[in-house]
């Protein structure tokens, strides 16, 4: 397969958001009336997912689906399930860390396959986004090549900047990895193979609309940017101007209005 027709794999959780629309954010213990109400597809590898095909990247999405209403949970992707992936297929892969000892097995089945790969042929790219503050998570940390932490996990590791993150995180990821914190209204700063840590400003919508999903769309294209070969410099600083127009409407087609095919 030409290398510029594979796709980009998301692994994790589709989920159903349901949507409560007010006037201003709600106070501790008040009442609220709700202007409206929607439900809509989540899950931050499905959002990841949306975004990067909203962006133009050939992409798909692996995890457990409904064919109706759920009275329980959804089994988590085993590794058995991700041994029936043919990698041909994929350029990157990206993992929602959820069931790490799992994921971890499947990542390894990817190193394999890459070993396998002659030497001029592009190698598929792994990255993980370690968001949720659950100890089980951590051992992914090594086993990205680009490796996003959130703002929530720095915070639990005790670094109250994404710079001091990096710097104090730095020794869990592997030998030049590229390690990605954002940080809300601050911005985003990333490590790069060699060392160097570098920043980008936000950039904030004129109207603060919708947040939900600006982590997962700042994550995708970041994503998008590395694997059409761009710097860390430019994928961090597209990173942040798509989450930040994000934030400034419901959902995510309009990225593809204003991003797609990396239109600027």
């Amino acid at each position: 397969m030409e290398e510029r027709k594979k796709k980009i794999l998301c692994v994790g959780l589709v989920c159903l958001d349901i949507i409560n629309v007010v006037d201003k954010y709600p106070e501790e213990d008040s009442d609220s009336r709700c202007l409206s109400q929607h439900w809509q597809r989540g899950g931050n590898a499905s959002n990841s997912c949306t975004v990067l095909s909203l962006l133009g990247a050939p992409s798909a999405f692996m995890g457990s689906l409904s064919a109706g209403p759920v009275t329980e949970d959804l089994p988590e992707v085993t590794a058995e399930d991700f041994s029936k992936v043919d990698l041909h297929q994929f350029k990157w892969i990206h993992w929602e860390g959820r069931n790490a000892e799992e994921q971890v097995k499947m990542i390894q089945r990817v190193v394999a396959f890459n070993a396998t790969l002659p030497r001029q042929q592009q190698r598929i790219t792994v990255s993980v986004e370690i968001e949720k503050t659950r100890e089980p998570l951590y051992q992914l940390f090594p086993h990205g090549d680009v490796v996003f932490v959130s703002k929530d996990v720095a915070r639990h590791f005790g670094f109250l900047s994404a710079a001091a993150a990096l710097k104090g995180l730095r020794g869990r990821v592997k030998p030049g990895a590229v390690l990605v914190c954002a940080w809300a209204e601050e911005g985003a700063d990333a490590l790069g193979p060699d060392g160097s840590v570098i920043h980008s400003d936000a950039f904030p919508p004129e109207t603060l609309v919708d947040t939900l999903g600006a982590g997962d769309t700042f994550n995708s294209a970041v994503i998008y940017t590395l694997s059409n070969g761009g710097s860390l410099q430019d994928a961090l600083t597209f990173g942040c101007r798509v989450a930040g127009r994000k934030c400034g409407f419901h959902g995510y087609d309009d990225i593809g209005k204003y991003f797609g095919n990396s239109k600027q």
